[in-house]
């Protein structure tokens, strides 16, 4: 349940940085359809670079050399 809730507040504060980097109102059509389009590239990158980390993760050498 943390995790999720986790994952849910990184989410929600990204969508609010997006908003306010990108001085973005939401009640005009053309702001929500750019937030829209910034988010998800952002989720894309996020997304992305977990897998990269988890690759370079799963390279490393866990076992003690003998």
């Amino acid at each position: 349940m943390r995790i999720l809730i986790f994952i849910m507040f990184f989410l929600l504060l990204g969508g609010f940085f997006i908003i306010s980097e990108n001085k973005l109102v939401l009640n005009a059509k053309e702001n929500y359809k750019s937030f829209i389009l910034l988010y998800a590239e952002w989720t894309k990158d996020v997304v992305d670079n977990i897998g990269k980390v988890t690759g370079m993760i799963v390279k490393l050498e866990w076992l003690p050399k003998r």
